[in-house]
């Protein structure tokens, strides 16, 4: 894999920044100017960031993209003041090694540079930000789907008794059609060839026929068995019969 490192070098800065930030940022026209930076030390020694967005990123209109008109949290901030004042919060990585890498439209990857300071973007708590947050609220909260009232019937369909067409799928699913008398009988001749005793539940299943109309033709072909070892089995008539003797070896 390839991997540009000419930046690798140059120290970046990996800030986060709240959405109505990156919002407005993904709309703008490259170079253009987003805010400036104020960075001093504190009595303590310590550094503090301020970040003042630019006037066009504030004027933004996100309804000129329609990518970013879908969110509730979106209309919130395109129809309320967003904050301009933010400060830093800055986070210790000295721990850390993190990169920053890009991707061209040929799939190429590039090292932009290494993270030399992590900070997250925080706007002040005043009574901009008060009445965005109320705002973002008040829209996120809104129901996605809205009852609606309708002054007649509308049916575009006969409703139907879940049970009663479920009961009728069952029958037309197990309903079986009566063959022939012959043809049944011919069925029944060729399993006989392979076994000499049958229950009604494998006649049934090997004919496909009605239980009662089953029966019917077995009475005159077969003999029912109601003693053992054969209980409760079918087995051909005498005259039926045609099984080959197994002669005895003297």
């Amino acid at each position: 894999m390839d991997l540009d490192c000419q930046n690798a070098s140059r120290g970046v800065w990996l800030v986060k920044v709240p959405k109505y930030i990156s919002q407005r940022w993904q709309i703008q026209k490259p170079m253009t100017e987003i805010g400036q930076l104020n960075i001093t030390k504190n009595p303590k020694g310590q550094m503090e960031v301020l970040f003042n967005l630019s006037e066009q990123v504030i004027k933004a209109d996100l309804t000129a993209d329609s990518s970013q008109t879908t969110a509730s949290a979106s209309d919130a901030t395109n129809i309320t003041t967003i904050p301009t004042e933010h400060i830093f919060a800055i986070s210790d990585i000295q721990h850390q090694t993190l990169a920053i890498f890009s991707q061209d439209e040929n799939n190429k990857l590039a090292i932009e540079g290494q993270v030399v300071q992590k900070g997250e973007c925080r706007p002040i708590g005043n009574e901009i930000y008060m009445r965005l947050k109320k705002e973002t609220i008040k829209m996120a909260s809104q129901p996605t789907k809205v009852v609606q009232k309708i002054d007649r019937a509308i049916n575009n369909f006969k409703p139907i008794n879940v049970q009663i067409e479920n009961d009728i799928k069952r029958k037309n699913e197990t309903k079986k059609m009566r063959d022939d008398k012959e043809t049944v009988q011919n069925i029944l001749f060729a399993a006989f060839e392979k076994h000499q005793y049958y229950n009604i539940k494998d006649l049934e299943r090997i004919t496909k026929q009605p239980v009662p109309y089953l029966k019917e033709i077995l009475k005159e072909i077969c003999n029912y068995n109601s003693k053992n070892p054969h209980k409760n089995m079918w087995e051909l008539k005498p005259q039926f019969r045609h099984y080959k003797e197994v002669k005895s070896e003297s």
